[in-house]
């Protein structure tokens, strides 16, 4: 079986481009995604410099083209389980053989778990947004909303009226302090109170949020704090130390608390964009790289002093 120097765990952002320096570094890669990226819904990315509006399908279609042009391996499919194995790791895959890595880079991002009400699910990413970074200029000087009942609504709202004057809060299902109620007045935020029931949506547009006394605020979009998961089973069955929140513990190139495996992206950064998750993938792989050679060394050394032990 062929052993590579790195396999890469996820085809985002991160995962590319550590695959693209790697390779690029003369190192012998597999990258294995899913598919499923974590900004497939959204028809655009911003604030990704020279890139800024481009659909996020076509960065990771030319990132592709770039990591296959110097050689390195790409596969679809989802990497069920990492092991110990003889040089390194052995990478199972669901429908398809094993593969065995000296190193292991995981950049499988996170998921986002949003409110349980009709039309958010379906409006995610178009006009039910997250983030005022990546999607609050399309939407500036609009009325829009805040929903609560997530952690850090409250604050997101207040983030969120840099870019609009009108802006009305939902608490949903939270009560808010006395201090949350004074800080959202003070910046001019409208509360309504209510449980929101589901987003009203016509002509394939969000239009407004009603609520359960049959009340419909008229809204053009709606943000939302997800909570965010990050998809770091495969760390942790390795036994990768996680903080109290559940993410995995890594240093600032990624380097988690097992020796061999490294972390890039949403993964490991819930704060990490599109172009942040490509540096961190990018540091990832030149400390990877650095570890390798220190193993090559080694080895070299050891080859060479052979004799003089016989």
């Amino acid at each position: 079986m062929h052993t590579y120097d790195v396999v890469v765990i996820g085809g985002g952002a991160a995962g590319l481009s550590a695959a693209l320096v790697l390779s690029r570094a003369r190192r012998t890669v597999a990258v294995v995604d899913a598919g499923h990226p974590r900004n497939a819904p959204a028809a655009h990315m911003h604030g990704f410099l020279s890139r800024d509006g481009l659909p996020p399908n076509e960065l990771l279609a030319a990132g592709r083209a770039e990591v296959a042009a110097y050689g390195a391996d790409l596969f679809a499919g989802i990497v069920t389980d990492i092991y110990r194995a003889d040089p390194g790791f052995r990478v199972e895959r669901a429908d398809a053989e094993p593969l065995t890595a000296r190193r292991v880079l995981v950049t499988t991002g996170l998921r986002d778990e949003i409110p349980d009400i009709p039309g958010v699910r379906e409006r995610w990413g178009r006009d039910l947004l997250h983030c005022p970074y990546c999607h609050g200029y399309e939407v500036r000087d609009e009325p829009l909303g805040v929903l609560g009942g997530t952690p850090n609504a409250v604050e997101h709202a207040l983030l969120i009226r840099q870019w609009s004057d009108d802006v009305v809060y939902f608490p949903h299902t939270d009560i808010l302090t006395d201090d949350e109620t004074g800080r959202l007045a003070a910046r001019g935020i409208n509360v309504v109170p209510g449980t929101v029931v589901r987003l009203v949506v016509t002509d394939d547009r969000l239009h407004g949020v009603e609520l359960d006394s049959g009340q419909v605020v008229p809204r053009t979009a709606v943000f939302v704090r997800p909570r965010m998961v990050p998809n770091s089973d495969l760390m942790t069955a390795l036994g990768a130390d996680t903080d109290h929140n559940g993410w995995v513990n890594a240093d600032t190139v990624g380097r988690t608390t097992v020796p061999g495996v490294y972390v890039a992206g949403n993964a490991v950064n819930p704060r990490a964009q599109v172009i942040t998750a490509a540096g961190e993938g990018s540091a990832a792989a030149m400390a990877i790289n650095a570890d390798l050679v220190d193993e090559d060394v080694a080895e070299a050394v050891q080859v060479t002093r052979a004799p003089e032990n016989q």
